[in-house]
């Protein structure tokens, strides 16, 4: 069942209050969210009645596969995509056209004022696309648990031939292929895998140098994209000895997760959510060790809306999807971070990752 058309006409609502007749999406993740379209370099030109894609010719027979119902426009080779859409707003009567700021550069802005009528008033329109992607339906969810199943099963096939020569960077590139055997297209991102004194770096970069064996733990956050939705999950394995300083800060992270998780339900405020979490690692004496927020949003994209952090006044409603990722870093010693996803339900919430994560079941023999 094709979604998009559903999509498309829920934005359209938003125009009165907007005061827009016409909407230029160029996101390319909104793109796809609105037509099904997986390629790229295209636009897409919303109005009232029609939806018009605005593209080149490599993705002439893709955009008919894939798009079938929505109209065309393939500009000509030399003509810039800034030229098309000033050509298309010219032929459709647009007064009052509605953009993203965050997706159209300025020199995309400047260009594409010189070229439209003069007529023409931009209106910068935020966030509009995104506000609908926060609430994921049946089909999105699916997608995303499928995402799941794959990070997690490479992650097991990681964990079983873990080798203490191999460097951070030997592993990271090992669970990237992992991740393609397991069906993903591709990571979520380039994973993490951050060894000892190094994971008190909350986006450390693998390094050649750094081995697994040179120290008593290595962080991993990694995921996987599906088609197109993401996963995100952050583990800390044990390689060497179980110290009382990595079992106490560990501990302290897990209870922080917990009660983070426990807090999850429809109504509450996402700043909420963060504070039952960091008041877990303030009370423990870390507090100025949690570097960051609690967690964000996840879909389409790795990070997306609702962010849980102290500022948030985002209300959560079912249908949301969030990781939920504590952390402690203490410098010249090492981090923790444990991250799963969430699903708010309309009961609670449901933990959609399954990695085991006790304290006695992060030891690797």
């Amino acid at each position: 069942m094709d979604r998009t058309p559903h999509r498309r006409e829920k934005l359209l609502k938003a125009f009165k209050a907007d005061q827009i007749d016409a909407l230029l999406i160029s996101s390319p993740t909104n793109v796809r969210y609105l037509t099904g379209f997986t390629g790229d370099d295209s636009t897409l030109l919303l109005t009232r009645d029609r939806a018009l894609v605005i593209s080149d010719g490599r993705y002439t027979t893709q955009l008919k596969q894939e798009c079938p119902s929505l109209e065309l426009h393939i500009r000509p080779v030399g003509q810039m995509m800034t030229g098309a859409i000033a050509e298309m707003i010219g032929k459709h009567e647009v007064h009052r056209l509605g953009f993203e700021p965050s997706a159209l550069s300025v020199a995309e802005f400047e260009s594409l004022k010189q070229q439209a009528p003069s007529t023409l008033e931009f209106v910068p329109v935020k966030n509009r696309v995104e506000d609908l992607r926060v609430l994921k339906d049946k089909e999105e969810v699916a997608e995303i648990r499928e995402a799941i199943g794959m990070a997690e099963r490479a992650f097991a096939m990681l964990r079983a031939g873990l080798r203490g020569q191999d460097s951070e960077k030997d592993t990271a590139d090992a669970l990237e292929n992992y991740l393609r055997r397991c069906g993903a297209s591709s990571a979520s991102f380039p994973p993490i895998v951050a060894v000892g004194e190094r994971s008190a770096l909350p986006h450390a970069r693998p390094t050649a140098e750094k081995r697994i064996d040179q120290a008593d733990f290595v962080l991993v956050d990694w995921g996987a994209t599906a088609s197109p939705y993401k996963s995100d999950l952050t583990r800390v394995l044990v390689t060497g000895k179980v110290t009382s300083k990595f079992e106490k800060v560990y501990r302290t992270v897990l209870a922080a997760q917990e009660r983070g998780i426990a807090a999850i339900r429809p109504g509450v405020k996402a700043r909420d959510v963060d504070a039952e979490a960091r008041s877990v690692i303030e009370d423990a004496g870390f507090g100025r060790f949690f570097t960051h927020g609690l967690g964000h949003g996840l879909g389409m994209d790795i990070h997306e809306a609702p962010a849980l952090r102290k500022e948030s006044g985002v209300t959560l409603q079912p249908g949301m999807v969030i990781t939920v990722e504590p952390g402690i870093y203490l410098p010249g010693w090492g981090g923790i971070r444990i991250e799963d996803d969430v699903l708010v339900t309309p009961d609670g919430c449901e933990v959609l990752t399954h990695v085991p994560k006790s304290l006695d079941t992060v030891r690797v023999s």
